[in-house]
């Protein structure tokens, strides 16, 4: 190996590392500050190494809000949201990139265009329609709207189109398959690297929308962990408990990072293999 091509190698690395180092250190030092009290985490300097709090923060936490309830809420608003996400964007995509009907152009660019409107743009209809179906104070008002989403459709649909040939479809009818049963059980399993980066993807979004549920949810049984954590930090009883609010927020980012370290893998193979047509 060239000296040149070690050196380029040596600061691609050292880019990389960098860049992991500065990705990572915010959540190690949330973790860290979560262990102490709030005096001690506005002490200067600040604490770089693990306090002796953890067990009163954690107490405390469970104190100021019902936190295995609002975990709860955001694993079932979570999941439920992503699995019919899934269903109806990849269902979608199949239609736009496989069929041959009318208005399918304009109805692909119409559902494109929605991508450019920003959606504070539409909040106050949205609302008044949740207030209609009576979904106030309802999970159906995370779970439902946006479950075909402009950008799941496209996503979708250009994976199939690049990924899935016209002949396995028409090998699949000559052999009497139903069309329901070619999209289920011939062209979904070939979707799965598409299917697991738009999951995580919707998973992760899902779990950090922190505006509807604001919005929507009123009673505090039912509230998800941005909103649960969001109402510590505004009550004027408790005062301002730094080390508490940490500790929640800790134990809300956990589980997005677990999921995306066993997940990883096949986001990446999600995000690259639509590059190249299969």
């Amino acid at each position: 190996m060239k000296l040149s091509d070690r050196i380029n190698k040596i600061i691609l690395y050292a880019i990389i590392i960098v860049g992991g180092l500065l990705t990572i250190i915010p959540f190690l030092w949330m973790f860290v500050l979560s262990t102490h009290t709030t005096a001690e985490i506005f002490r200067f300097p600040p604490p770089l190494l693990p306090g002796t709090h953890i067990i009163d923060n954690f107490q405390n936490l469970l104190k100021a809000m019902p936190f295995f309830t609002s975990l709860w809420n955001s694993i079932f608003v979570s999941t439920v949201h992503t699995a019919l996400v899934l269903l109806f964007c990849s269902m979608a995509g199949y239609a736009f990139a496989m069929y041959n009907f009318p208005g399918r152009n304009f109805l692909f660019s119409a559902c494109l265009a929605t991508m450019m409107i920003p959606w504070m743009a539409g909040i106050v209809p949205w609302f008044m329609l949740m207030k209609w179906f009576g979904w106030i104070d309802s999970f159906l008002a995370l779970i439902v709207p946006n479950v075909a989403n402009a950008f799941g459709i496209f996503w979708m649909r250009q994976y199939i189109s690049s990924n899935v040939p016209y002949e396995l479809l028409d090998a699949s009818r000559i052999d009497g398959c139903p069309e329901w049963q070619i999209f289920f059980r011939v062209v979904a399993p070939v979707l799965k690297p598409a299917i697991s980066a738009l999951g995580i993807m919707t998973f992760v979004r899902s779990w950090n929308n922190f505006m509807v549920p604001l919005i929507i949810l009123k009673s505090p049984n039912k509230l998800t962990l941005p909103v649960a954590l969001n109402k510590i930090y505004g009550d004027p009883t408790r005062g301002y408990d730094l080390g508490v609010l940490l500790m929640g927020t800790t134990l809300a980012v956990l589980p997005m990072l677990i999921v995306f370290v066993l997940s990883a893998r096949k986001f990446m193979d999600g995000m690259t293999a639509g590059a190249v047509k299969g």
